[in-house]
């Protein structure tokens, strides 16, 4: 048996942060050394002599969270919303300046929407449309979600050679045709019963494709983060996306 990993969960009472909980006690590879949440001091976490933590809080805290571990030499693994091209700068910047910081920020950790994802891409460039539908429960505080917005950013990057797609909805009804991130319209659904779902839907000259995820519980991410929290000193500085630990990212 290999070296166990002290872990600590950052937002550890949310849905997702207990989640992240239960699945590292029930890991043998991981040993939970802090749990943490709002009225908690992150000094917890050294004391605790983390090596890795998992962040599942808010949009409002988690650079905090970050620079501090950035500052104290402990993996980050991320899994909170709102992170904006500008917030990966500074993290960037403040990893550039600490010896063998490393975070990784993953808009979803589940191996069914990372490959969708993937799919995504591949598709993109044999299509002439494509729109993203995202469904979430209606406690999600973001809209459209990260996923989402990493979703389009991956198919824009695969769609960068083509033309813009053709779009006649007149000026005042833009509102109805969801946000563009990079060209590529989202519309997010808000619904007492869901969980995480997403539908990336392509248009060609007499086809359809849809590529679709459902996560039906939040057990659907555990796998993803606990691969997460073992592979994490794989990489160097700050990368956005679970695929950069999986075969499918190396």
């Amino acid at each position: 048996m290999g070296k166990v990993i002290r872990v600590g969960v950052v937002g550890a009472n949310g849905k997702m942060g207990s989640s992240v909980v239960a699945a590292v006690q029930a890991d043998p590879d991981c040993e939970l050394v802090a749990a943490i949440d709002v009225d908690d001091s992150l000094e917890e976490l050294t004391r605790a002599r983390c090596e890795v933590v998992v962040d599942f809080t808010n949009p409002l805290v988690v650079m905090d969270t970050l620079a501090f571990c950035i500052k104290h030499g402990i993996d980050a693994v991320v899994g909170t919303s709102g992170f904006t091209p500008e917030r990966v700068e500074t993290l960037s910047l403040w990893a550039s300046q600490r010896a063998n910081a490393r975070v990784l920020i993953a808009p979803n950790f589940s191996m069914g929407a990372v490959l969708m994802i993937a799919f995504a891409g591949i598709a993109a460039p044999y299509f002439e449309s494509v729109e993203i539908v995202e469904s979430h429960h209606p406690e999600k505080i973001d809209a459209p979600s990260g996923t989402a917005r990493f979703t389009a950013e991956t198919i824009a990057i695969a769609r960068k050679s083509m033309t813009p797609a053709p779009d006649a909805t007149q000026a005042q009804d833009v509102g109805a045709r969801g946000i563009a991130i990079d060209g590529v319209p989202i519309h997010s659904l808000r619904l007492r019963g869901l969980v995480a779902h997403q539908e990336v839907v392509f248009g060609g000259v007499g086809e359809t494709l849809t590529i679709k995820h459902d996560s039906l519980s939040r057990d659907s991410f555990m796998q993803g983060v606990l691969l997460a929290i073992k592979e994490i000193n794989h990489i160097d500085g700050v990368v956005v996306g679970l695929e950069n630990v999986l075969p499918l990212g190396k």
